[in-house]
């Protein structure tokens, strides 16, 4: 008997457990009716199971006599998007944020994907608990699109309530051909940083600017001026994207406000180029206020902060192999990512090593028209309204892409 035997029988309750998920999404740090489901299915595979962890997260351990210890993760919020992917059990759900506003919730980045992979893993696991050895730990997380839930299960004891990983595995749906497995030793995803800008000035009349210092046009020069941080302080090959995604000031044609407020957002792949982007950051932000004259310096609020995901190399090896035996040319080359992910804080926390994938999610002659087309970039990514991944192969080569990353530890 293998890890893999009667897993036939297992997916189409997996696929309707993912399709429910789907259509019933909920935001960061809000999943109560997602890890409810998690640790009902987790209680009825025989897990031991925690809750309440950081505080929506759940945790399950079944051990299998002596062996190594593996803890598989998925994230399971979604986002503040309404859908727009027209599959029949799409979303449309809504929602309050945490400043009390009303929106539409949906599963754009495939968190809902995750965790039925690891439902359906783990009850695959202790269906066949003659095919391996050790201890598995499930962790289902909240809190990923925030980069906020890991950190929040570790400050909620998580390293002290459960058994110490040997290794620390986790996936990604991406816009992939569906099929596809990838991941690479070392950096996988890159360090994020989103932060809020408040710029301060002083209102006036439309009509009589000579009277205010315009908070528009100094959040214009800023935004104009950070464009340059990446053009012209950072060298050619030292990559980093920095975007101005959120530019708010005033509420009406003729009248010039108080203030205005700039949201970005920094990725890098380096420590140092991110620390000197920062400090490039702040110096521009300060500077543009002084040439306005501004009457306060300002406010800059740290939002989300990513840390860079490394995979280890030797587990990562190690992932690879098995994953080259299960997979054979499914099995595709990556660079590093410029997405985010707060997976690492798990590992780092255990002190163990930790492999982080990808699996496509992309309808594979999709992806092979848009390829052929020279149109990629016109497919739905992660975050986008229309991103749905489909049901096949997707559901089944996650499932059996953690149950062969598993077995790398656990199986005799």
């Amino acid at each position: 008997m293998t890890l893999f035997d009667g897993l036939d029988d297992l997916l189409p309750g997996t696929r309707e457990f993912y399709t429910d998920l789907h259509a019933h999404p909920e935001l960061s740090m809000q999943e109560h009716r997602t890890a409810g489901l998690a640790a009902d299915r987790l209680a009825a595979a025989g897990f031991e199971v925690v809750t309440g962890v950081g505080p929506t997260g759940v945790v399950g351990v079944l051990r299998n006599g002596d062996g190594p210890t593996v803890a598989l993760r998925a994230d399971m919020d979604a986002l503040p998007v309404r859908e727009a992917s027209g599959v029949p059990y799409a979303s449309t759900a809504t929602a309050t944020d945490d400043e009390g506003r009303a929106t539409p919730v949906a599963h754009a980045c495939g968190h809902d994907m995750h965790v039925a992979w690891l439902a359906a893993g783990a009850a695959q696991l202790a269906a066949r608990r003659d095919a391996w050895s050790g201890t598995v730990v499930a962790v289902f997380q909240p809190g990923e699109e925030i980069g906020a839930g890991a950190q929040a299960m570790v400050d909620d004891g998580l390293v002290d309530r459960v058994p110490t990983p040997d290794v620390v595995l986790g996936q990604h749906v991406m816009p992939a051909p569906a099929g596809v497995v990838s991941t690479r030793p070392g950096t996988v995803t890159s360090a994020s940083d989103v932060w809020r800008i408040r710029l301060f000035g002083r209102g006036a009349h439309g009509s009589m600017p000579e009277a205010s210092i315009d908070p528009v046009v100094l959040a214009a020069s800023t935004v104009l001026r950070l464009q340059t941080v990446v053009s012209r302080e950072l060298g050619m090959n030292e990559p980093a994207v920095l975007t101005v995604g959120m530019l708010q000031a005033g509420s009406k044609e003729n009248v010039i406000p108080d203030e205005a407020v700039i949201g970005l957002n920094l990725r890098c792949y380096d420590e140092g180029v991110r620390a000197r982007a920062q400090a490039a950051i702040r110096r521009i932000v300060a500077a543009e206020a002084e040439a306005s004259g501004a009457p306060r310096p300002p406010e800059i609020t740290p939002v989300e902060t990513y840390q860079l995901t490394d995979n280890d190399e030797a587990a990562t090896g190690r992932v690879l192999d098995a994953f080259r035996s299960r997979f054979g040319d499914h099995v595709v080359p990556m660079g590093p990512t410029s997405a985010s992910e707060d997976f690492g804080v798990l590992g780092r926390a255990w002190g163990a090593p930790s492999v982080f994938w990808f699996v496509g999610g992309t309808d594979p002659e999709a992806h092979a028209a848009a390829e052929r087309d020279g149109r990629l970039t016109e497919l739905p990514t992660n975050h986008s309204p229309a991103f749905a991944p489909v049901l096949d192969p997707t559901v089944r080569t996650g499932v059996e892409a953690l149950l062969t990353a598993a077995g790398a530890w656990l199986a005799p």
